[in-house]
């Protein structure tokens, strides 16, 4: 299996699949790169080569007891970026890796950078617009109970009582326990590093073309809140509401969601 390693002798796990230009996908909190099957095989068929990492403590790779920090974090996606040599990249990213990738894009830079998709951006400073008090009440019930918290969780991140939803219990259940394999601690650091930070200086600063996909019911992330003031202050970005979608929409709306970052990863949305 493959692994890259970092600075700090972490162990990160990755997979690149298929032929063509690059597509970097950055997951979610607590979830693993296997959160992307769907947009992996829709973009591989459409003759992009698609790499994925799991971040340090996640997934497969190495849970070390520091380093959860988003400075750290981009360093990591610099590392595999460097390694892997990939160039005129499009990175798409989805909740706190939209954190870790606006960051990764005003350290390193935008010169192996192309054009960024932020899907259900936790950017630009949540616990600014909600309070820190509520971040550290989200702490606390994931001390109490953690499997309660994220099954109670999963009907508003997958929309299962909407209308037409398809979502199926199996489906939900692969996703808890992805999560729930994820250390607590780790949960903890990296909730506080992307919730804490605020990126608006980092938004500001990013050149490149830039598509913000977001759901319009999204509890986790809502759109006021996060969606819209990114898109704002990206100096060149494409907004994007999909109607009905939560925060799973890589899930819920994966064929408009995939249609999207086809299109962009094509250079047919740039602005």
């Amino acid at each position: 299996m493959p692994y890259i390693q970092t600075a700090d002798r972490t162990g990160l796990f990755y997979t690149a699949v298929g032929d063509g230009p690059p597509v970097l996908l950055v997951h979610a909190w607590s979830l693993s790169s296997a959160m992307w099957e769907y947009q992996v095989r829709a973009l591989v068929e459409a003759g992009f080569r698609c790499v994925a990492m799991d971040r340090r403590g996640h997934g497969r790779s190495d849970v070390p007891g520091s380093g959860y920090d988003l400075d750290t974090l981009a360093d990591d996606l610099a590392r595999l970026i460097e390694l892997l040599d990939l160039r005129d990249v499009t990175v798409v990213a989805h909740s706190m890796g939209t954190c870790e990738t606006t960051r990764y894009l005003t350290r390193h830079g935008t010169d192996r950078v192309r054009r960024v998709a932020l899907l259900g951006a936790m950017t630009p400073h949540l616990a600014g617009a909600v309070g820190s008090a509520f971040v550290e009440a989200m702490v606390d019930a994931l001390v109490a109970d953690r499997p309660r918290w994220f099954q109670e969780s999963a009907p508003a991140y997958f929309a299962t009582g909407g209308t037409g939803s398809w979502v199926s219990p199996a489906l939900v259940d692969d996703g808890i326990r992805q999560i729930l394999a994820t250390p607590l601690e780790v949960q903890i650091a990296c909730l506080r590093a992307f919730t804490g930070t605020d990126l608006t200086a980092d938004l500001q600063a990013m050149d490149i073309p830039a598509l913000v996909l977001h759901g319009d019911a999204d509890a986790s992330a809502p759109i006021d809140l996060t969606g819209r003031p990114t898109a704002k202050l990206l100096p060149r970005a494409r907004f994007r509401m999909l109607d009905g979608a939560p925060h799973g929409l890589y899930v819920t709306a994966r064929r408009e969601v995939n249609d999207q970052l086809v299109a962009l990863a094509r250079g047919e949305v740039d602005t």
